[in-house]
């Protein structure tokens, strides 16, 4: 046989032998996309080790939501020190970044629940924490929706003023919810939140930037802030968010047309995990709160935040979107090892 006609029949296996390849990387991407999306597993240990609100010096209980596909999933309900208080003050349902779990996000509640005197509901999603299940887009949407059904049956919080508060992935979460069931919630806030996974891939993972394509998980926030048409909504955004770019952010408040109002606020110097370190955060907050009637009371000199050099250290501990890891488990073992002393 000569060499051509070796060539000639080599040529259709080894094209067979390289689309199955090909094919085969891109069933594998779409199988686990959710991997790449939901990294609950990171800092290494997130699954098991939950810190807990009395650790920050916050009473709470830890409660079960069944959800409406059956999945048992965890949520801390940090009520305030008594009923005619709970009553009275208003509630923030936190939903959290992609990586870590809800207990890395404590040192963010402990100042709405100590410097707002706000009531404070954070979420575990399905496959996060304690939680069961394997997170998706679907899921999530059905975690977020038990967690305010479970507010608006609790009888001291059902009728408190309802903040809704999301952070990055947490902002799609919070978007979605709202879009849905507007006339439940008083406000929104959301920081560092993308238009949607697809176009969010080629800045968060730019390897993957040509086959966002196969991306299902699609989160259309772009879509969803749309139909907000009546609450007001708060805006953070870093200017140094090297994850989801800035103007991501900003196209999202451009597309938001509420009777509410909107807000945008810029962190100079934040980046995608560290903007709610920043000198002001926590002030643009309390700014927004106390222009809606009725969200904040009286307290104004307890809920002024100055963002003091205490707190910029420990809320260095609380997580984003965990996409560096390598320094935030330490980080947060030291916060509380730290809150243990006090």
């Amino acid at each position: 046989m000569t060499l051509h006609n070796l060539i000639k029949k080599a040529l259709p296996i080894i094209a067979i032998g390289s689309t199955t390849i090909v094919m085969g990387g891109i069933a594998l991407l779409y199988m686990f996309q959710r991997n790449l999306i939901y990294t609950s597993h990171y800092p290494v240990g997130s699954r098991k080790n939950v810190p807990k609100p009395i650790e920050f010096g916050i009473p709470y209980s830890q409660v079960i939501l069944i959800t409406e596909d059956k999945v048992h999933i965890r949520a801390f309900v940090c009520k305030r020190q008594n009923d005619e208080e709970t009553t009275r003050r208003s509630t923030i349902l936190m939903f959290h970044g992609s990586g870590g779990n809800m207990g890395h996000r404590l040192p963010i509640a402990e100042r709405f629940y100590k410097d707002f005197k706000c009531n404070v509901i954070l979420l575990s999603y399905r496959g996060y924490g304690r939680s069961e299940g394997i997170p998706s887009e679907q899921g999530l949407r059905l975690d977020a929706q038990a967690a305010l059904d479970y507010i608006k049956q609790d009888y001291l919080l059902r009728d408190t003023n309802l903040i809704i508060y999301g952070q990055s992935l947490g902002g799609a979460v919070a978007i979605d919810l709202v879009s849905r069931n507007e006339s439940k919630v008083n406000a929104l806030i959301i920081e560092n939140t993308f238009l949607s996974i697809p176009k969010a891939i080629p800045f968060a993972m730019p390897t993957l930037r040509y086959l966002k394509f196969m991306f299902s998980e699609i989160w259309p926030s772009e879509i969803s802030i749309k139909k907000i048409d009546e609450i007001p909504i708060l805006f953070i955004s870093g200017t140094k968010d090297e994850i989801i770019p800035p103007q991501q952010m900003k196209t999202l408040y451009e597309l938001t047309n509420t009777k509410g109002g909107k807000v945008w606020r810029e962190i100079p110097g934040g980046t995608h995990e560290r903007t709610v370190t920043k000198p002001r955060y926590f002030e643009f907050i309390g700014e927004f709160l106390k222009t809606i009637p009725n969200l904040l009371e009286e307290d104004e000199e307890e809920n002024d935040c100055d963002d003091d050099e205490e707190y910029v250290n420990g809320v260095n501990s609380s997580v984003n979107g965990v996409n560096n890891v390598n320094d935030k488990e330490e980080d947060l073992r030291r916060v509380w090892e730290e809150k243990k002393k006090k």
